[in-house]
């Protein structure tokens, strides 16, 4: 393959006039060339188009000519404003992207607050169990605080769970109490976080429960 001529024989290649020995070195040129690659794709639908032509001529009719240099040149000049044109348009997409992603944290914040947070608290008089929870709606669900004081958590595994208006469920957080102590201890009660894939208005309660099924407190969205 003729280096100087490489990129230029991607029109005779499209167009089929290239003897059997520049076919298989241009074959090989194509691995490695993204250049004449992109040519190739850009000059199909003209190569098509003559083939096409070819075939419709009529017996008695001169067959069509094979193309010079010309035709050759001309195509691989449309071929380069097709491709400048392209490329245009894909640096003016990824400029009014960067704006976008300049603009968005902005966005994100705002939007990441929603309403102000909704704090319910409630106890339990059998239980002896009272909590604080603190709900704030966010894109992806509810963002989920709670304080809780059991006076009798022992080493039991504890968790919220919240649940949504259709009765279906979802695990907020868990947490264990150490044995001997308390969920308040000696310095106030246990705080822990969590989150639910739920919008905030969809879910009408919360539920703390031993994670052996025993139900310990509920706090209810007013």
């Amino acid at each position: 393959m003729r280096p100087l001529e490489r990129h230029r024989d991607a029109g005779a290649y499209a167009l089929g006039v290239l003897d059997a020995a520049d076919t298989f070195r241009f074959d090989d040129h194509l691995m490695d060339c993204p250049t004449c690659r992109a040519l190739l794709e850009e000059l199909g639908p003209a190569a098509r188009q003559l083939a096409a032509y070819d075939r419709l001529t009529p017996p008695h009719v001169e067959p069509l000519a094979v193309p010079g240099p010309g035709l050759i040149d001309r195509l691989l000049t449309e071929s380069g404003r097709l491709h400048r044109a392209r490329r245009r348009r894909w640096l003016c997409a990824v400029a009014a992207s960067v704006v976008l992603a300049v603009a968005a944290p902005a966005t994100a914040v705002l939007r990441a607050d929603g309403p102000g947070p909704e704090q319910i608290t409630a106890r339990d008089g059998r239980t002896g169990v009272s909590a604080t929870l603190t709900a704030r709606g966010r894109d992806w669900g509810t963002d989920i605080g709670l304080r809780v004081r059991d006076p009798h958590g022992g080493a039991r595994v504890c968790e919220l769970i919240a649940v949504a208006a259709d009765g279906s469920e979802q695990t907020v957080t868990t947490w264990k109490v150490p044995v001997g102590e308390s969920a308040g201890g000696s310095s106030g009660d246990l705080s822990t976080r969590g989150g639910a894939a739920l919008a905030r208005e969809d879910i009408a309660r919360y539920e703390v429960r031993t994670t052996d099924g025993q139900h310990l407190l509920t706090l209810r969205r007013p």
